[in-house]
């Protein structure tokens, strides 16, 4: 089987409803090193998938229970948990790109912190009245893509400094470290550069922590594919239909309604969007597919935590054990 660069590992298959509206991968000078090689943007830094707000639906709560019962101490870690790690992750990126002569500035994890991933359909009444269908976030993302200063610095690089900061930042070569998806599919990248250095300062065993973010990463498309299989859908789904059919709109279920909006960029009128959206989640609430495709995707992720378990609990166990290091790093930067 051939091995897969990171940066060129294809997303996974589309879910149920495929109503994503996810926060924008963190727009790093790693990002676009990766896009100026050819590469799908911030997948190279080993954010394969973005992180999941505290409420988001598709994801466990965020302080989850032990993945098994040889780890009582581990979890999930916390919102602010994960913000500083990421803090710490973009400090040492700084410190190391400037030790070799580049330019980088730390951005936030969540730079539009509204953005929501729905995997299976909008549950959220109140965020659907503020928001609609999410396409006022989509422009604001935008505008945080345009507005990156570390976009604006590689750019503005001489053509003959772009390749070593490449090189600088994500290793001479994709290749030197190896992980496996949890289909097999092998994953590589460098062991080296500013990105690796960061993380191997954090988690120190950088291997294992690879090998743990790419099959956790890969857990959310499975967990959408085994809840979208389930014969518990039927019932509600239906019900959703009906409900929706009563407030004037006919459609069979979520993928239907989402394939029958207007494509990204035809205006689409402000009120028609959110006065959908709001039926949408009012129907989910009502006919219970929210409940039924939360209890869902909650019951298959807690069984591929248990089968991917090793994985998992790696997982756990570095990033609890790198928030000392993480707090240490943020703490004696003068910024902070």
């Amino acid at each position: 089987m051939p091995k897969v660069k990171e940066a060129d590992r294809p997303a996974g298959p589309k879910r149920y409803s495929s109503p994503h509206w996810r926060r924008p991968p963190v727009l790093t000078a790693i990002a676009l090193l990766a896009a100026a090689a050819g590469a799908i943007a911030g997948a190279a830094c080993g954010v394969l998938r973005p992180a999941k707000a505290p409420n988001d639906p598709a994801g466990p709560a965020a302080l989850a229970a032990p993945v098994n019962q040889n780890g009582p101490d581990l979890r999930d870690l916390t919102p602010a948990e994960e913000d500083l790690l990421h803090s710490a992750e973009q400090l040492l990126l700084r410190d190391c790109m400037r030790a070799k002569g580049f330019v980088y500035q730390p951005v936030a994890r969540q730079p539009v912190p509204e953005a929501r991933e729905f995997p299976y359909v909008i549950d959220d009444i109140e965020w659907a009245r503020r928001h609609g269908y999410g396409r006022d976030i989509e422009r604001r993302m935008e505008e945080v893509r345009k507005d990156d200063p570390n976009q604006r610095y590689f750019e503005g690089l001489p053509a003959d400094r772009k390749a070593p900061a490449i090189a600088a930042a994500l290793g001479p070569r994709a290749e030197g470290l190896t992980a496996r998806t949890p289909e097999g599919m092998p994953v590589t990248r460098s062991p080296e550069g500013c990105v690796s250095h960061g993380q191997r300062t954090l988690y120190l065993d950088l291997g294992a922590w690879f090998q743990a973010r790419v099959t956790m990463d890969s857990l959310p498309s499975l967990r959408g594919e085994r809840v979208t299989a389930d014969q518990e859908l039927i019932g509600p789904t239906g019900a959703w239909a009906a409900c929706m059919r009563a407030a004037g709109h006919d459609y069979t279920d979520p993928a239907a309604l989402r394939a029958a909006q207007p494509p990204r960029g035809q205006t689409w009128p402000r009120e028609q969007e959110t006065a959908l959206a709001i039926a949408e989640a009012e129907c989910a609430q009502g006919s219970g597919l929210a409940a039924t495709t939360r209890r869902l995707d909650q019951k298959y992720d807690a069984e591929l935590r248990h089968q991917y378990w090793s994985d998992a609990q790696a997982w756990q166990r570095l990033r609890l054990a790198a928030l000392p290091r993480a707090r240490s790093v943020v703490a004696t930067d003068p910024g902070h």
